[in-house]
């Protein structure tokens, strides 16, 4: 009986989904081997709890959370997502935001430094299996995790931190082999390397299909060819996801995701991209020249590249969708601040209706867009595909983060214009919301396609592409 308390003590209401709960165990108060049966008259009844390591799955007949494509429930959070958030946040406020003006104007953060820190405190496995070193949770743990990576003061860094999380890692962890997965994820996860994802090329973007980048079979080898543009990570990375068409064939089925040693001879960093914002994110040109991998190295099956990265996208978008959230905020909240105490004849310029009824107005379009994406995040929760919501939420976001920046830097005046001020970065920053990971014009594409308005040529040679 004084086992079965010490257990209950040690654990706390964790999260729930279509009647599975999660518990973590926050106390070493049991053997992580071993497994208890107990019951408590909390909530739900707990039918069986397996202690793990890091975290407890249990089971349960009576969820009180739901989370369909109906009736989304968005209250997520719980006591265990606010540790997770200020286990983060003490990272950022010691490790991260005292050093960012710095790493800003040397144009590069110290990538490998940074990611152990976050890898020693269990934060780049969020979601992925504890077998390879991950949390084994849920989504709704990396929406924490995402939105205080927010409160970093510049874009960069959260931009490069959910590259090697949500980006270059999501379809290792679900297709690779055994052998790939320990040899890639479970480095990356605890932090000792750095994940680029190589998919954008000097004249291929946002047309995934149209890529150029050839690995041709020699025996046991990939033999590959190309070059790859716009690679965040790619100058310290210590190897990358790529897609590369790897047989002849439709666009959509000739292409692979290899995982390549950035140390391979033939791999060559061709130039570190000066970009206007995003400073202390390194982006880089990189060509590849006669560079020999094995076969092995193919994540999944081999021609199933263009879908897997498909599916990484939708990873990609909701994690830029969620991390602009915090930042939108602190823009409206440093801004309203600021016209409080600015005096324009004779009184604050807050006073002025335009900008009071303006930011009111900002700060319902954050709410909004963050309603949008809690419900993207709803349907993912309940195993549904996410493609649709995801691409509106990016769009939603990129749109609205430079609507808001703008105005903000407006009523800033003239200091607004400097770099003495966080609102001028975040302008900066910010831009590229709406071009990475998919323009705004790819997402009203697909948002077109899934309402059935695209016009019937184009639909035609899609359709060829994927036969």
């Amino acid at each position: 009986m004084a086992r079965s308390e010490s257990i209950r003590r040690s654990l706390r209401f964790f999260t729930a989904n279509s009647g599975k709960v999660r518990y973590w165990c926050l106390k070493k108060a049991v053997d992580p081997s071993k497994v208890f049966t107990i019951s408590t008259s909390d909530k739900c009844t707990i039918n069986s709890i397996r202690c793990f390591s890091r975290s407890v799955s249990i089971s349960s007949s009576n969820s009180s959370i739901t989370a369909t494509a109906d009736h989304a429930n968005f209250d997520f959070f719980r006591q265990e997502h606010t540790e997770l958030r200020n286990t983060l946040k003490k990272i950022i406020v010691k490790d991260i935001n005292p050093f960012v003006d710095e790493w800003e104007a040397e144009g590069q953060f110290p990538a490998h430094s940074v990611f152990k820190k976050l890898g020693e405190a269990g934060l780049l496995g969020i979601t992925r299996p504890q077998e390879y070193g991950g949390l084994g949770l849920d989504y709704t743990y990396t929406l924490a995790f995402l939105e205080e990576l927010g409160t970093i003061k510049c874009g960069g860094i959260p931009m490069a931190i959910s590259v090697h999380t949500d980006m270059a890692t999501p379809a290792l962890a679900n297709f690779g082999s055994e052998e790939l997965k320990k040899e890639f994820l479970v480095p990356s996860i605890a932090g000792d390397r750095v994940a680029c994802l190589g998919v954008s090329e000097v004249e291929g973007g946002s047309d995934v299909a149209s890529i150029k980048t050839k690995a041709v079979r020699d025996g046991d080898d990939l033999i590959i060819n190309g070059g790859k543009m716009w690679i965040t990570n790619g100058c310290q990375a210590d190897w990358m996801c790529l897609l590369a068409n790897t047989r002849e064939g439709p666009s959509h089925k000739n292409k692979s995701l290899i995982c390549i040693p950035m140390k391979t001879p033939g791999v060559h960093i061709s130039k570190k991209i000066n970009k206007i914002g995003m400073h202390s994110s390194d982006t880089a040109q990189i060509f590849f020249e006669d560079v020999r991998v094995p076969v092995r190295n193919i994540i999944g099956e081999e021609g199933m590249g263009f879908m897997y990265q498909m599916l990484q996208f939708q990873e990609e978008r909701l994690a830029g969708s969620i991390i602009v959230l915090p930042c939108l905020e602190q823009a409206i909240t440093d801004t309203l601040e600021y016209c409080k105490q600015r005096k324009a004849f004779g009184y604050p310029i807050i006073y002025n209706q335009v900008i009071h009824f303006r930011l009111a107005e900002l700060q319902t379009e954050v709410e909004a867009l963050r309603s949008l994406v809690y419900r993207a995040i709803g349907k993912l929760l309940s195993g549904e595909n996410v493609t649709l919501l995801a691409s509106m939420a990016k769009l939603k976001a990129g749109r609205l983060a430079r609507e808001v920046t703008d105005t903000c830097m407006q009523y800033w005046g003239g200091l607004g214009y400097t770099s003495d001020v966080l609102i001028s970065r975040m302008f900066r920053d910010m831009r590229l919301l709406s071009i990475g990971g998919g323009t705004d014009e790819i997402m009203l594409s697909i948002i077109c396609k899934h309402m059935g308005t695209l016009p019937p040529q184009i639909l035609t040679k899609q359709a060829q592409n994927v036969k």
